[in-house]
């Protein structure tokens, strides 16, 4: 699996947008830890993390609007470190409606090739390609204050296709539109900048964009990258336990084990026989994770390690049912959820009895990170 520190191969570094060991100061402190990156065209590359993470960091250095501290940014295999954010043919699209007031959409998205000193005949043709693309072609003589959000992002999005850029970075662009309209261009947004060469650079906060973008996913996490590599991988093999915890909803269960031998030991009464990379490990103290759909509140031949809980909440959502129960471990890691399809008659402060699936849990050391 690709990772998030360490310089990339050579061979890489072609066709592509990379950071080498790059870092960022803010005064005395080290904002965006040593990082090393190889983002590629003909997929989305999203940045994945919480508010205050550094996305956006990571983004203005990639774009060159904010000066790195140490190492380097390279675009096709140059050196763009020392380049303005003119240089380096990129285009940047923020979660806010950033368009020229007094200009028509068909100006805003002309704007750049016009600065690029562009044919008229040829800007023509990018902006009615684009306003084709983002069904923009009848507003086209519109100003931005006649359009609704969805259709101001739009023509952002339009400017960023139509100026054909080697870099195109999308900061939360969706962040700020009504629900049915983050839906709708979220669906379309790998079809727009399909098959255009560009590398495309996400940044969400919301892990079921990632899955639903697809590609490659950064878990950033206190100005570090945590975890690099597609999205669907990062989600089956968790690095640590902070990632673990970005794509389960309902939450991750966790709770702390005893490894002694080859049997762990959760709590007083539940304890199971340890397999393969799990029964390898030295005794002592892990954190174990598991997924809620692991859960379940029938035994079957996988689930067979029996757990038992008082019901907090129930969920009933479509054809799934969910539990929140506490185990009494007397511990942050004392209530679990399981989710299982069918419906199923919990009552709230009843006494339930669970089952869990061993052989998917994840095994963590102290420091957080995966072991088995």
């Amino acid at each position: 699996m690709p990772r998030a520190t360490g310089r990339p191969p050579e061979s890489q570094n072609k066709m592509a947008l990379e950071l080498r060991n790059v870092t960022k100061r803010v005064g005395a402190q080290l904002h965006i830890k040593e990082t090393s990156l190889v983002l590629e065209p003909g997929h989305f590359n999203v940045l994945l993390g919480a508010t205050g993470s550094g996305k956006t960091s990571l983004i203005k250095m990639m774009a060159g609007l904010d000066p790195i501290a140490s190492g380097q940014v390279l675009m096709d295999g140059q050196d763009v470190t020392a380049l303005s954010t003119q240089k380096r043919n990129i285009s940047l699209v923020h979660q806010f409606f950033i368009n020229y007031p007094h200009m028509t959409v068909y100006e805003n998205i002309a704007s750049p090739l016009k600065v690029a000193g562009m044919a008229k005949s040829e800007i023509e043709g990018r902006v009615e390609e684009a306003a084709d693309i983002l069904q923009l072609r009848p507003m086209l003589h519109r100003r931005p204050h006649e359009l609704s959000g969805g259709q101001q992002q739009r023509t952002a999005l339009a400017r960023a296709i139509a100026k054909e850029s080697r870099a195109v970075f999308l900061d939360e662009p969706l962040a700020n539109l009504d629900y049915k309209l983050r839906e709708e261009l979220r669906d379309q947004l790998p079809e727009l900048f399909a098959g255009r060469g560009a590398v495309v650079v996400y940044a969400t906060s919301e892990p079921e964009e990632a899955l639903l973008l697809g590609g490659k996913t950064a878990l950033m996490q206190d100005g570090r990258v945590t975890q690099f590599g597609t999205t669907a991988d990062i989600y089956r093999n968790p690095d640590n336990v902070a990632a673990a915890r970005v794509f389960s909803d309902p939450p991750i269960n966790t709770a702390p084990i005893v490894k002694q031998g080859t049997t762990a030991r959760l709590g007083n009464d539940v304890s199971w026989s340890l397999t393969g990379a799990a029964a390898d490990l030295a005794d002592g103290p892990y954190t174990i994770a598991i997924r809620p759909y692991h859960v379940l509140p029938v035994a079957t031949p996988l689930t067979t390690v029996q757990l038992s809980g008082q019901v907090q909440v129930t969920e009933l959502s479509g054809s799934e049912s969910s539990a929140h129960f506490d185990m009494g471990l007397n511990s942050d890691h004392g209530s679990w959820v399981s989710l299982s399809a069918g419906v199923h008659p919990y009552e709230v402060g009843e006494h339930h009895d669970f089952y869990m699936d061993p052989s998917a849990a994840y095994v963590f050391a102290p420091d957080g990170s995966r072991v088995a």
